[in-house]
Protein backbone atom coordinates (compact mmCIF):
# COMPACT_ATOMS: atom_id res chain seq x y z
CA UNK A 1 0.00 0.00 0.00
CA UNK A 2 1.36 3.37 -1.14
CA UNK A 3 2.72 5.42 2.01
CA UNK A 4 0.24 8.79 2.44
CA UNK A 5 2.41 12.04 3.21
CA UNK A 6 1.34 15.47 5.02
CA UNK A 7 3.46 18.04 6.17
CA UNK A 8 2.75 16.91 9.87
CA UNK A 9 3.65 13.28 8.93
CA UNK A 10 6.93 14.36 7.12
CA UNK A 11 8.09 16.01 9.92
CA UNK A 12 7.51 13.42 12.09
CA UNK A 13 9.41 10.77 10.00
CA UNK A 14 11.96 13.20 9.39
CA UNK A 15 12.55 13.40 13.67
CA UNK A 16 12.59 9.98 13.66
CA UNK A 17 14.98 9.43 10.21
CA UNK A 18 16.79 11.92 12.33
CA UNK A 19 17.19 9.63 15.39
CA UNK A 20 17.71 6.34 13.83
CA UNK A 21 20.59 7.86 11.51
CA UNK A 22 21.90 9.67 15.07
CA UNK A 23 22.28 5.83 16.86
CA UNK A 24 23.55 3.88 13.68
CA UNK A 25 25.73 6.59 12.68
CA UNK A 26 27.37 6.02 16.25
CA UNK A 27 27.32 2.26 15.59
CA UNK A 28 29.49 2.52 12.61
CA UNK A 29 31.48 5.13 13.42
CA UNK A 30 32.52 2.66 16.67
CA UNK A 31 32.73 -0.15 14.53
CA UNK A 32 35.37 1.46 12.27
CA UNK A 33 37.12 3.03 14.73
CA UNK A 34 37.93 -0.26 15.52
CA UNK A 35 38.20 -1.91 11.97
CA UNK A 36 40.61 0.50 11.49
CA UNK A 37 44.04 -1.13 11.68
CA UNK A 38 42.78 -3.78 9.35
CA UNK A 39 41.84 -0.93 6.80
CA UNK A 40 45.27 0.63 7.05
CA UNK A 41 47.07 1.01 3.42
CA UNK A 42 50.30 -0.29 4.69
CA UNK A 43 49.23 -3.86 5.96
CA UNK A 44 48.09 -4.11 2.49
CA UNK A 45 50.62 -2.10 0.34
CA UNK A 46 53.68 -2.59 2.86
CA UNK A 47 56.70 -0.43 1.94
CA UNK A 48 54.61 0.61 -1.14
CA UNK A 49 53.25 3.45 1.05
CA UNK A 50 54.92 5.73 2.38
CA UNK A 51 55.71 6.06 6.00
CA UNK A 52 54.87 4.30 9.23
CA UNK A 53 58.80 1.90 8.99
CA UNK A 54 59.55 -0.90 7.09
CA UNK A 55 57.07 -3.49 6.88
CA UNK A 56 57.32 -6.43 4.23
CA UNK A 57 53.88 -7.65 3.34
CA UNK A 58 53.13 -11.21 1.60
CA UNK A 59 51.44 -10.29 -1.89
CA UNK A 60 51.84 -6.47 -1.64
CA UNK A 61 53.85 -6.56 -5.69
CA UNK A 62 50.81 -8.10 -6.80
CA UNK A 63 48.53 -5.58 -4.86
CA UNK A 64 50.24 -2.38 -6.27
CA UNK A 65 49.75 -3.49 -9.68
CA UNK A 66 46.52 -4.06 -9.36
CA UNK A 67 46.02 -0.54 -8.37
CA UNK A 68 48.66 0.62 -10.95
CA UNK A 69 46.59 -1.08 -13.55
CA UNK A 70 43.27 0.73 -11.62
CA UNK A 71 44.65 4.15 -11.62
CA UNK A 72 46.21 4.05 -15.33
CA UNK A 73 42.63 3.10 -16.40
CA UNK A 74 41.38 6.00 -14.42
CA UNK A 75 43.68 8.36 -15.13
CA UNK A 76 43.89 8.34 -19.02
CA UNK A 77 39.93 8.82 -18.45
CA UNK A 78 37.74 11.65 -18.52
CA UNK A 79 37.04 13.41 -16.60
CA UNK A 80 41.21 13.14 -15.19
CA UNK A 81 43.52 13.30 -17.83
CA UNK A 82 46.43 12.79 -15.07
CA UNK A 83 49.74 11.11 -15.40
CA UNK A 84 49.46 7.44 -15.70
CA UNK A 85 52.01 6.62 -13.31
CA UNK A 86 52.23 6.40 -9.90
CA UNK A 87 55.75 7.29 -8.08
CA UNK A 88 56.88 5.60 -5.76
CA UNK A 89 56.18 5.05 -2.60
CA UNK A 90 52.77 5.72 -2.60
CA UNK A 91 51.49 8.83 -0.29
CA UNK A 92 48.80 8.86 1.44
CA UNK A 93 47.98 11.63 3.77
CA UNK A 94 46.48 10.04 6.61
CA UNK A 95 44.86 6.70 7.75
CA UNK A 96 41.97 7.94 9.13
CA UNK A 97 38.32 7.32 8.45
CA UNK A 98 35.29 9.50 7.21
CA UNK A 99 31.77 8.96 6.28
CA UNK A 100 30.09 11.38 4.66
CA UNK A 101 25.94 10.92 3.90
CA UNK A 102 25.45 10.26 0.11
CA UNK A 103 23.84 12.96 -1.46
CA UNK A 104 22.84 13.59 -4.94
CA UNK A 105 20.39 16.03 -7.16
CA UNK A 106 16.68 14.72 -8.44
CA UNK A 107 14.33 16.96 -10.42
CA UNK A 108 10.92 16.65 -8.72
CA UNK A 109 8.49 17.49 -11.17
CA UNK A 110 4.57 17.64 -10.78
CA UNK A 111 1.84 18.71 -13.56
CA UNK A 112 2.56 22.31 -12.91
CA UNK A 113 6.22 22.90 -12.11
CA UNK A 114 9.85 21.10 -11.39
CA UNK A 115 12.49 21.77 -9.64
CA UNK A 116 16.23 20.37 -8.75
CA UNK A 117 16.72 19.47 -5.31
CA UNK A 118 19.86 18.33 -3.21
CA UNK A 119 18.53 15.39 -1.89
CA UNK A 120 20.23 13.73 1.20
CA UNK A 121 20.83 10.02 1.78
CA UNK A 122 21.33 9.86 5.82
CA UNK A 123 21.81 6.23 6.12
CA UNK A 124 24.32 5.92 2.95
CA UNK A 125 27.31 6.80 3.69
CA UNK A 126 30.51 7.62 1.03
CA UNK A 127 33.24 5.62 3.22
CA UNK A 128 36.78 7.31 2.75
CA UNK A 129 40.35 8.28 3.97
CA UNK A 130 39.86 11.44 6.01
CA UNK A 131 39.66 14.56 3.76
CA UNK A 132 38.91 13.02 0.76
CA UNK A 133 35.12 12.63 0.33
CA UNK A 134 33.27 12.68 -2.70
CA UNK A 135 32.70 16.25 -2.53
CA UNK A 136 36.12 16.73 -2.30
CA UNK A 137 36.87 15.30 -5.62
CA UNK A 138 33.83 17.41 -6.94
CA UNK A 139 35.15 20.98 -6.16
CA UNK A 140 38.63 19.58 -7.75
CA UNK A 141 37.04 18.29 -10.83
CA UNK A 142 34.62 21.79 -11.24
CA UNK A 143 37.62 23.87 -10.78
CA UNK A 144 39.56 24.98 -13.90
CA UNK A 145 43.01 25.83 -12.14
CA UNK A 146 42.48 23.07 -9.93
CA UNK A 147 45.87 21.61 -8.21
CA UNK A 148 46.46 18.32 -10.73
CA UNK A 149 48.86 16.81 -7.93
CA UNK A 150 45.67 17.38 -5.86
CA UNK A 151 43.65 15.95 -7.88
CA UNK A 152 45.94 12.56 -8.37
CA UNK A 153 46.15 12.06 -4.65
CA UNK A 154 42.05 12.21 -4.28
CA UNK A 155 41.94 9.81 -7.08
CA UNK A 156 44.84 7.94 -5.46
CA UNK A 157 42.82 7.78 -2.16
CA UNK A 158 39.63 6.54 -3.35
CA UNK A 159 41.21 3.88 -5.50
CA UNK A 160 43.21 2.79 -2.47
CA UNK A 161 40.18 2.32 -0.45
CA UNK A 162 38.50 -0.36 -2.98
CA UNK A 163 41.44 -1.75 -3.40
CA UNK A 164 42.45 -2.34 0.70
CA UNK A 165 38.90 -3.37 1.03
CA UNK A 166 38.67 -5.67 -1.47
CA UNK A 167 41.45 -7.78 0.38
CA UNK A 168 39.83 -7.77 3.53
CA UNK A 169 36.72 -9.65 3.19
CA UNK A 170 37.11 -10.54 6.80
CA UNK A 171 35.99 -6.60 7.37
CA UNK A 172 33.07 -6.97 5.14
CA UNK A 173 31.95 -9.97 6.50
CA UNK A 174 31.97 -8.36 10.06
CA UNK A 175 30.25 -4.96 8.96
CA UNK A 176 27.78 -7.39 7.34
CA UNK A 177 26.72 -9.67 10.25
CA UNK A 178 26.29 -6.09 12.20
CA UNK A 179 23.84 -4.50 9.34
CA UNK A 180 25.86 -2.61 7.49
CA UNK A 181 27.26 -3.11 4.02
CA UNK A 182 29.77 -2.38 1.92
CA UNK A 183 29.62 -1.79 -1.48
CA UNK A 184 31.33 -0.17 -4.69
CA UNK A 185 29.40 2.53 -6.72
CA UNK A 186 30.20 4.69 -9.80
CA UNK A 187 28.44 7.69 -11.18
CA UNK A 188 28.40 9.86 -14.32
CA UNK A 189 30.46 13.01 -12.75
CA UNK A 190 33.39 10.67 -11.77
CA UNK A 191 33.58 8.78 -14.28
CA UNK A 192 35.20 5.17 -13.93
CA UNK A 193 36.41 5.86 -10.31
CA UNK A 194 35.30 3.09 -7.97
CA UNK A 195 33.82 4.85 -4.50
CA UNK A 196 33.11 3.14 -1.50
CA UNK A 197 29.68 3.00 0.92
CA UNK A 198 28.46 1.71 2.80
CA UNK A 199 25.06 1.55 3.52
CA UNK A 200 22.88 0.54 6.58
CA UNK A 201 20.28 -2.49 6.72
CA UNK A 202 17.65 0.11 7.65
CA UNK A 203 17.18 2.06 4.18
CA UNK A 204 15.45 5.43 3.37
CA UNK A 205 13.04 6.54 0.81
CA UNK A 206 12.09 9.42 -1.16
CA UNK A 207 8.52 10.44 -1.14
CA UNK A 208 6.67 11.41 -4.03
CA UNK A 209 7.85 14.74 -5.93
CA UNK A 210 4.56 16.53 -4.79
CA UNK A 211 5.62 16.12 -1.08
CA UNK A 212 9.52 17.35 -1.65
CA UNK A 213 8.70 20.46 -3.73
CA UNK A 214 5.93 21.31 -1.03
CA UNK A 215 8.64 20.34 1.99
CA UNK A 216 11.12 22.54 0.09
CA UNK A 217 8.91 26.13 -0.57
CA UNK A 218 7.95 25.91 3.34
CA UNK A 219 11.45 25.06 4.44
CA UNK A 220 12.40 27.66 1.92
CA UNK A 221 15.74 25.82 0.56
CA UNK A 222 16.18 23.26 -2.51
CA UNK A 223 17.46 20.39 0.04
CA UNK A 224 15.62 17.55 1.21
CA UNK A 225 16.12 14.48 3.49
CA UNK A 226 15.01 11.09 2.79
CA UNK A 227 12.94 9.83 5.40
CA UNK A 228 13.50 5.83 7.24
CA UNK A 229 11.69 3.02 5.70
CA UNK A 230 9.73 1.49 8.56
CA UNK A 231 9.29 -1.63 6.78
CA UNK A 232 13.01 -2.30 7.39
CA UNK A 233 12.88 -1.68 10.82
CA UNK A 234 10.43 -4.21 11.20
CA UNK A 235 11.65 -7.11 9.05
CA UNK A 236 15.15 -6.35 10.53
CA UNK A 237 17.23 -9.89 9.88
CA UNK A 238 19.84 -11.65 11.69
CA UNK A 239 22.62 -13.53 9.62
CA UNK A 240 23.55 -15.29 11.90
CA UNK A 241 20.36 -16.67 13.08
CA UNK A 242 19.29 -17.33 9.32
CA UNK A 243 22.16 -19.34 8.83
CA UNK A 244 21.77 -21.68 11.92
CA UNK A 245 18.20 -22.22 11.51
CA UNK A 246 18.90 -23.36 7.56
CA UNK A 247 22.09 -25.71 9.16
CA UNK A 248 19.71 -27.18 11.55
CA UNK A 249 17.15 -27.63 9.03
CA UNK A 250 19.72 -29.74 6.85
CA UNK A 251 20.06 -31.95 9.31
CA UNK A 252 16.55 -33.04 9.73
CA UNK A 253 16.45 -31.26 13.08
CA UNK A 254 13.87 -28.46 14.63
CA UNK A 255 14.73 -25.82 16.33
CA UNK A 256 11.38 -25.04 18.01
CA UNK A 257 11.25 -25.32 21.67
CA UNK A 258 9.78 -28.33 23.33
Amino acid sequence: MEERYDIQRLLALRKLTRGVSELLRGQLTAYLSTLAPLINPKAVFGDYVQGGGKEVVRGADTVFEELQALYGAVASSKPYNLPKELKLPIGIAGTALEITPVEYVHVAKTERESKKVSVASPLKWAFNYRGFPPRRLAELLGNRNRDTEELQRAVLHALVMHVVLSKRAGVTQILDALHFHVNTGRSPEFGDLPLTYISSSVSTTRPPDEVIIESTEVAGRDSFEEVVNLDDIATLRDPLKEQLLELVKTHGESSSPQ
